[in-house]
């Protein structure tokens, strides 16, 4: 009847909903049949006068004592639940979350930043404090049996301990738009060593693409809510930005009337500091991406956009091999998951093609 059991917590939320859900059913079926019995008990027949009837005192007092001590008893052992959860525990790993039309962004303890995806290490206490950019959205974690609103110019929070190894489904449950359905995440609960593998190259699914950048490209084009804004058949979206169909090594005209070539210098540009070039016609509207991109993440952006040309063979480079930065050396500045080795205007860094 109900989702799996993903947190420690989920166990005792299900004792208490099934035991309202018998209960309920108990005292529906006491009074359904009671009803029908007496209806047909004291049904109408010809020369039967109904005796007056006052009351019963032992009745009233037996119909009002045990509804009260029921509703007082579900109120205390609601109280408990909410008191022993209100409030994470020291040693949970806080995660910050930052709810916008339409798209889920989390960010861990040391900076790292990740969109509509969230890994967490499974036996540990995760507590995430949570804000909206715009409207009021909905936190909800089914298998985790979380759900709180998330509401612009507050902070709100909630906690769980993850005990279930795998993904889980992550929505957003108010409706905050006409992306709403759309707001979707991955929240993964991983082992410490994958937890660790995560946090310094994303995972590794990644090298299942290396070889297929752009198949990788669409993968986040679905992902980190890029589908919400821009369309890949021509057609523009409603409050969105420009298409991708066909810009990659296109002259776009700007809202200050200069003519940029759309290639990986402007792409990357694009995604760390959108607000640095409008495309006439546009809005300054979109989010940027710094710490939410991976390297090989934007190297199959790149790669997907460029797909997408009108003629894919030619235009400027771009990458056709997924690759990670190079390790920094000592004395070095590494550069932190999620940031472009190529400022713009800058040719791209060692090992990325």
């Amino acid at each position: 009847m109900l989702p799996p059991q993903g947190s420690a917590y989920a166990a005792e939320v299900d004792t208490m909903y099934m035991a309202l859900f018998w209960l309920s059913v108990v005292l529906f079926l006491g009074i359904a049949v009671a009803a029908i019995g007496f209806a047909w008990r004291y049904r109408y027949k010809p020369g039967r006068v109904t005796p007056h009837q006052t009351h019963n005192t032992m009745l009233e007092i037996v119909w009002t004592v045990i509804p009260l001590l029921l509703c007082v008893g579900i109120f205390f052992w609601g109280l408990h639940g909410w008191m022993e959860y209100a409030v994470a525990p020291g040693e949970a790993m806080e995660v910050q979350i930052v709810a916008k039309k339409w798209i889920w962004q989390f960010e861990y303890p040391d900076g790292t930043r990740t969109v509509n995806e969230i890994h967490v290490p499974v036996n540990k206490p995760v507590r995430f404090v949570m804000t909206s950019e715009d409207v009021i959205h909905d936190f909800f974690v089914p298998d985790m049996r979380v759900k709180h609103d998330i509401v612009p110019g507050r902070y709100t929070e909630v906690w769980f301990t993850p005990t279930v190894l795998g993904v889980h489904h992550v929505t957003c449950a108010e409706y905050c738009g006409k992306g709403h359905s759309d707001m979707q995440a991955k929240l993964s609960v991983d082992t410490d060593a994958q937890y660790a593998n995560f946090m310094e190259t994303g995972g590794t699914e990644w090298e299942d693409y290396k070889n297929n950048p752009a198949a990788w490209g669409k993968l986040q084009y679905e992902r980190k809510g890029c589908s919400t804004c821009h369309s890949i058949d021509g057609t523009r979206i409603t409050g969105g930005g420009p298409s991708w169909k066909g810009i990659w090594g296109k002259m776009e005209e700007m809202n200050d009337g200069k003519k940029v070539l759309v290639d990986q210098d402007y792409v990357t540009e694009s995604m760390m500091y959108p607000q640095a070039k409008i495309v006439k016609g546009f809005e300054p509207i979109m989010p940027t991406f710094q710490g939410l991109l991976r390297s090989h993440e934007q190297q199959g952006l790149i790669a997907f956009i460029k797909s997408l040309g009108n003629d894919p063979k030619g235009g400027p480079p771009a990458p056709t091999m997924l690759s990670l930065p190079p390790k920094a050396q000592p004395g070095q500045t590494q550069a932190q998951p999620g940031q472009t080795q190529a400022q713009p205007g800058q040719a791209p860094a060692q090992g990325q093609k």
